[in-house]
């Protein structure tokens, strides 16, 4: 019942806003209420006379108002109390009665304006929903849209066969997994622009119900939250608590570390105990909590491979990562730096995939053009989106196959089209 009264009130508004300037719907409100809304508006009133006694009362005690008005008006509003209760209580026999009328009047309405009844049960459980983090069926946060990342993989992502295939079963996989043994752990690798970021964002969008500005999301940018070596054990401390007060408000966090290959190797050991085989730390579970790693490592030998299918005549598509995958392991652990790559997430294969970001051709150009034409409402012809195309640098000298900035600064360069 109380679902319906909120529905046909939002109806109500809705319908009075079209008929009347919104001045005139209190004035006029008799003429434009059909029977159901008749009967919820003298329900709405019975509440509305009680609510402004119980609104004064907690005044009185909480802030001291109104306190002389009410013991004045104590005895009158006794009795408007016992009349209203008298009234309430006639009016509650009628209710049952009304209840099946009031329904069939909503549901024409609804169907006036091209709604159907499941459609709205579900908005206004949505809209519910959404007033608090969790619900009776979980954390309302959470959303776990598998099929809406499968579908931004396959429209949005352009020239990543590999990553569409890789992390759209790792991430369906651990979701459905009822127990995971640890946290899912994914290290993205590959040149600037190719999308490692932009995928980020899409598991966050589809995993969470506010994407990256969620609570249970958590990104690092390297160079920005852990500038300084000297500091190194400051950040230990700052990243284990962070991480421990995230997952304890949301047991699927998502920790996104960018520039991953600029972190101290001291941070990176300190993040192993969250993304091991541990059942608890402290009392805390990590093993429901997702952990990326962005990086720019690994992008000369990604883009080698490349580039010899090109050169061979096979087709990109044709690239496994059962092929790649051991190339770009050795490539990382024979790296003579110290950061990302010298570290026990890798020697001790806590690192669950390492997913290969590929160069972008010039046909991935156009189509990452032609989606930021797209996403700005903005008009554009072929002709364009080849202009577009043309401005970004490609290598090696020779081929020159490869944009050198993927798809970086594309919308900034559309901005030469715009009338």
């Amino acid at each position: 019942m109380a679902c319906r009264l909120v529905l046909l009130l939002l109806l109500l508004f809705h319908t009075a806003c079209l008929v009347f300037p919104f001045g005139q719907v209190r004035q006029r409100r008799e003429e434009a209420l059909p029977g159901p809304y008749e009967k919820l508006g003298r329900h709405l009133g019975d509440v509305t006379a009680l609510s402004k006694r119980y609104w004064r009362l907690l005044a009185c005690q909480v802030w001291q108002r109104d306190c002389e008005e009410e013991g004045q008006q104590g005895e009158e509003e006794g009795e408007q109390e016992e009349e209203e209760k008298e009234a309430l209580a006639a009016r509650e026999q009628q209710k049952q009665e009304e209840e099946e009328d009031e329904e069939k009047g909503a549901k024409v309405i609804l169907e006036q304006q091209g709604w159907n009844w499941p459609m709205v049960t579900e908005m206004v459980s949505n809209w519910y929903c959404r007033l608090g983090k969790c619900c009776a069926t979980g954390d309302c946060r959470v959303t776990n849209n598998i099929t809406g990342l499968e579908l931004d993989l396959s429209r949005r992502l352009h020239g990543q066969h590999l990553v569409k295939h890789v992390v759209l079963k790792a991430v369906q996989g651990f979701l459905e997994t009822p127990d995971p043994e640890k946290a899912l752990t994914l290290s993205f690798h590959g040149w600037s622009g190719t999308g490692k970021n932009f995928v980020a964002r899409m598991i966050a969008e589809h995993l969470y119900r506010d994407g990256l500005k969620s609570d249970c999301v958590r990104v690092f940018i390297s160079q920005f939250h852990f500038p300084h070596t000297k500091y190194v054990d400051i950040y230990k401390v700052q990243l284990a608590r962070e991480i421990s007060e995230t997952v304890q408000g949301c047991e699927q966090s998502l920790f996104i570390f960018d520039e991953a290959e600029k972190l101290h190797s001291g941070l990176l050991e300190a993040l192993k105990p969250y993304v091991d085989h541990y059942d608890s730390i402290d009392m805390v579970n990590y093993r429901r909590s997702i952990f990326l790693f962005l990086s720019n490592t690994g992008g000369n030998i990604i883009n080698e491979v490349a580039l010899d299918f090109w050169r061979a005549g096979r087709a990109r598509e044709e690239i496994t990562l059962e092929f790649l995958e051991p190339y770009l392991r050795t490539e990382l652990m024979g790296a003579t730096d110290e950061g990302y790559t010298q570290n026990s997430l890798l020697e001790e294969n806590l690192i669950d995939f390492l997913v290969p970001f590929l160069p972008l051709e010039y046909r991935h150009v156009r189509l990452c053009a032609r989606d930021a034409f797209l996403t700005r409402g903005l008009p554009f012809t072929e002709e364009a989106l080849d202009e577009v195309a043309r401005m970004m640098v490609f290598v090696p000298k020779e081929e020159k196959l490869f944009s050198a900035q993927g798809c970086k600064s594309i919308s900034q360069r559309i901005n030469f089209f715009v009338p």
